[in-house]
């Protein structure tokens, strides 16, 4: 690969920090520790020896991100070292990098489950056509987990790990937490709470949408990504509330970074979805 061509796409998270370079896969994966992460130290970090060649960079951003803080974070990213910098909302680069064939007029729904919050959408000819986001994420469940068991949210999150699910198991695991034997079953209520708000979204977002895309999302289904799509059993209870069928993406907690990165190189889902761009 040309060190001129080097194309970086970057997840700026808010749980995790992820960078995909072209031809290298993800390269960087980090804890998040601030909202512009030192992007001057991770474009670097991505650009290894090619620092003399500015590299393209694509950034994730949230649906809700306003055209003020678009623009920052494109700032933000010449300033560090790109000699251009592309923004793409979340839900299209999860569902780009979900393997979702996007520019089809058919349409295509994705449920993005982060940390902190949960970006849904309804994409058709590579546009979003109706896109809602939530503050729900991973750690709304690991804060239920801790509150059903008196624990503190990291311990939780522990827990939801090794024993988590959103449904019953004939057969549950068991682990841990604090010297008291913790079983999947005891935590299917405290663990649906907060994701019963994200079935709600998915219907909201069903509802309004032209009836003829519904139709194809009824069809065909919603993807989940995001680290918080790693859930056990969260695609068939979200599947059983909204009446829609729900499968978890190939890797989920990467499909935005790899969508990033991978939207570098079609210039007319990138042209079309800016709001912002240098």
């Amino acid at each position: 690969m040309s060190l001129l061509s080097r194309k970086i796409g970057i997840d700026l998270g808010t749980a995790t920090v992820l960078i995909y370079v072209k031809g290298e896969g993800i390269v960087v994966n980090e804890p998040a520790t601030g909202r512009d992460h030192a992007l001057g130290q991770l474009i670097a970090k991505a650009s290894g020896r090619a620092r003399l060649f500015r590299p393209e960079v694509a950034i994730s951003v949230p649906t809700a991100v306003g055209l003020a803080e678009r623009r920052a974070v494109t700032e933000a990213a010449i300033s560090a070292g790109a000699r251009q910098a592309w923004l793409i909302d979340e839900p299209l680069a999860a569902a780009i990098g979900a393997g979702l064939r996007i520019a089809e007029r058919r349409a295509n729904a994705v449920c993005d489950i982060g940390a902190a919050k949960t970006e849904i959408a309804v994409i058709s000819e590579s546009g979003m056509v109706v896109a809602r986001s939530i503050p729900v994420g991973g750690r709304h469940v690991d804060q239920a987990i801790a509150s059903a068991l008196a624990i503190d949210d990291s311990t939780a999150e522990a827990v939801k790990v090794a024993v988590g699910s959103a449904m019953p198991m004939d057969e549950p695991l068991e682990t841990r937490a604090s010297g008291a034997r913790v079983s999947t079953n005891d935590l299917v209520d405290a663990v649906r709470a907060p994701i019963r708000l994200i079935a709600a979204a998915i219907r909201d977002v069903l509802l309004e949408t032209p009836p003829r895309l519904a139709a194809d999302i009824r069809e065909r289904g919603v993807v989940l990504a995001g680290g918080g799509a790693q859930l056990r059993g969260i695609a068939a209870y979200l599947a059983a509330e909204t009446g829609v069928p729900a499968m978890v993406a190939d890797e989920p907690q990467t499909s935005v970074v790899r969508g990033t990165g991978l939207a570098l190189e079609n210039f007319e889902v990138l042209k079309r979805n800016q709001s912002y761009v240098r």
